[in-house]
């Protein structure tokens, strides 16, 4: 029978299954293992087959990251996996929530107001030639009221940079003695305006008495949201865990980015007329209106040093691949984002949906559309943008790189590449950032990386029965975790990278590199993936439309973060779904039309608790027809394998544990 966890003092999991796994299909049958009793105990889901991960998990052999299908009873020597709460969620995600910036105007050309401060002073909205800082305000709102020792010292800071910072209050049944008062208690000095026309008010589409903006010199609209985390309607912490608008506005003094460019604003809602300043129609031109959809949505691959094949920030670049962006903008493939859109944009779960908003491409194809695409006014372009010369997560505490440069030909098919390298830590430490960089961009599809704990046989296909620890594709290739999460990597631990290099025309030599940033103290979660895998896979040839699903339990409480599903070339749709315990049935992400060329993490912006006992389902469909142009052969009948010739189906799900005090 499969060996028990004492033989494996003295051999690996994977030689024992193997051993048994007689045609090699990564899964031991009851033919393969006649012994009735050690079947029904390694067969942790009962589907009449084990595989690797359960085999593990029944023996305590489980060096890799946790798989889906551990019974999570033990942590350690001994003792319960400690379980996760709703209530435990909520306080974890308890503050604003994270916005799609194309949809709050980030990116745009804000209208140059004029308006009158408290003492009567004219001004412009252009004032603030080196950026300015707009924060709505009530002398009534109690949300609005607590961050009056904030302002202050905001003011104090923005000052040495030069900044300028304007209070915003738009309700005009408040009085001005009151509004004095409140002023002159806290000790704010800003420049402070009676929106009662909602001028201004209007010009920002403000929608609560807290939320504020952090325009450029340009006044092009770089962050709007919150001022922190510490006060919402029904919550006050002792201090902030996510500054928003500081960190906002040290990346904008870097030239840079905010991390962060939108969340919702919790305070007292506002109630603005249908038509404002802000929402006067104007001809779509280059220089205010392009240019920034551009820098916002493509510029960040789309430039000199940057992973898109061309840059996209000069006039004359756009004009001479105007036509191609019309395409690739509607065919939904640029910017590459591929889950079906909600019915309600206001319930979209996704963090990182890099979709442009329907403002953003109307604008942007009426423009290519229009007759003479009118360039406007070159003093409204907006600022350049700088961006890191290596490192974005700043400078690495460890960095590990591939063991020796690999040689890329100038054309035709590779093979993945795979590469092992030893990191000689002598702890166990926890890592808050990772950051992936090819040294040459253009040849990188994707690269899968794995971490093994100091023994581990490392096995070239172990796709499907591990998760990944870290991942890259084309302008994603960094990850920062939350404040308390952060992901483990042991003492002695091998690193393993699984490449995928596309001939870029020129023969070339690439070695990539891997930069941690380790976590200053101990987190409270470990951040981990897990696989479900469909190894049987039997695609017939020629099929336009083959569906092939599989389902697994949940064997504990899963907080999901995220989900990153793999198939190859004749991979042409994805679903995940689960099914509740209490019989209810949930679509947790739908791919309607899969691209093999963007392997993209789709992270949720709450994390989704998945309960013990419930199960998870994908569901992915193949074109296996010659009507697939990235087809290798539709008259072959496919089966599991790691290259890009053969398939594969894989549905990654990201979640969390806590970890024991």
């Amino acid at each position: 029978m499969l060996a028990s966890s004492a033989t494996l003092s003295a051999q690996s999991a994977e030689a024992v299954f193997q051993k048994f796994d007689r045609d090699g299909d990564g899964r031991v049958t009851s033919e393969e293992l006649p012994s009735k009793p050690a079947f029904q105990r390694y067969d942790a889901d009962k589907d009449g087959a084990i595989t690797l991960a359960e085999y593990k998990a029944v023996t305590g052999n489980t060096a890799g990251e946790s798989p889906l299908r551990r019974t999570g009873k033990k942590n350690g020597a001994s003792g319960e996996m400690p379980s996760v709460q709703p209530e435990d969620i909520r306080k974890i995600t308890n503050g604003p929530e994270i916005l799609k910036p194309g949809e709050l105007g980030i990116g745009r050309m804000i209208t140059d107001v004029t308006f009158t401060d408290l003492t009567g002073k004219s001004h412009r909205l252009s004032d603030g030639r080196k950026g300015t800082v707009i924060l709505m305000t009530s002398a009534t709102c109690p949300v609005s009221k607590r961050y009056a020792p904030g302002v202050v010292e905001l003011q104090k800071e923005l000052g040495k940079e030069g900044l300028m910072l304007l209070l915003v209050n738009p309700l005009a049944s408040e009085k001005p003695e009151e509004i004095k008062a409140q002023l002159a208690a806290a000790g704010i000095t800003a420049t402070y305006v009676h929106d009662k026309e909602k001028l201004l008010t209007g010009a920002l589409q403000a929608r609560t008495t807290t939320e504020v903006f952090l325009l450029d010199g340009r006044r092009t609209l770089v962050y709007r949201g919150a001022f922190d985390d510490q006060y919402g309607i029904n919550y006050n912490l002792d201090a902030p865990k996510h500054r928003y608008l500081h960190e906002a506005i040290a990346a904008f003094l870097k030239g840079e980015a905010p991390a962060v460019p939108a969340t919702a604003a919790p305070g007292c809602e506002l109630d603005l007329p249908e038509k404002s300043a802000g929402q006067i129609t104007t001809a779509v031109t280059y220089h205010r209106d392009v240019a920034r959809i551009l820098q916002q949505n493509c510029v960040g691959c789309h430039r000199d040093g940057g992973v898109g094949p061309f840059p996209l920030d000069d006039i004359d670049e756009v004009q001479d691949r105007a036509k191609t962006i019309r395409r690739v903008v509607t065919e939904g493939t640029m910017p590459p984002w591929f889950a079906a859109p909600e019915k309600d944009a206001a319930k979209n779960p996704w963090a990182n949906d890099c979709s442009l908003s329907a403002r953003d491409k109307a604008d942007l194809l009426s423009w290519i559309d229009s007759k003479d695409r009118p360039l406007g006014d070159p003093a409204e372009a907006p600022l350049k943008r700088t961006y890191p010369a290596e490192w974005s997560i700043g400078k690495p505490d460890l960095i590990v790189q591939l063991s020796k440069a690999h040689d890329i030909k100038a054309t035709g098919f590779m093979p993945y590449a795979n590469d092992i390298v030893e990191t000689e830590l002598t702890e166990d430490r926890w890592v808050q950032a990772y950051e992936i960089l090819p040294s040459e961009r253009d040849v990188v599809h994707h690269v899968i990386v794995r971490v093994h704990a100091k023994g581990e046989v490392v096995r070239k296909a172990d796709e499907g029965s591990e998760g990944y620890w870290a991942i890259y594709v084309p302008g994603n290739g960094a990850k920062t975790y939350p404040e308390g999460f952060a992901r483990k990597i042991p003492a002695g631990a091998k690193v393993s990278f699984q490449i995928h290099y596309t001939p870029s025309g020129v023969a070339k030599k690439e070695r990539l590199k891997m930069g941690l940033i380790f976590a200053k103290h101990p987190p409270s979660f470990e951040v981990r993936t897990a696989p479900l895998a469909n190894v049987r896979l039997a695609i017939p040839p020629g099929a336009p439309r083959h569906l092939e699903t599989h389902s697994q339990r949940v064997p504990f409480d899963m907080p999901v973060t995220g989900f990153m599903p793999h198939m190859h070339t004749r991979g042409a749709g994805f679903r995940y779904e689960v099914a509740y315990p209490d019989g209810r049935n949930e679509v947790l992400l739908d791919i309607p039309r899969y691209d093999f060329n963007w392997q993209l993490h789709y992270a949720l912006k709450q994390p989704k608790l998945i309960p013990k006992g419930s199960t998870l389902k994908i569901t992915a469909a193949f074109d296996n027809s010659a009507g697939n142009k990235a087809n290798p052969d539709p008259t072959k009948l496919v089966r599991w394998g790691s290259q890009t010739v053969d398939e594969m189906m894989i549905g990654y799900v990201e979640y969390f544990r806590p970890l024991k005090p």
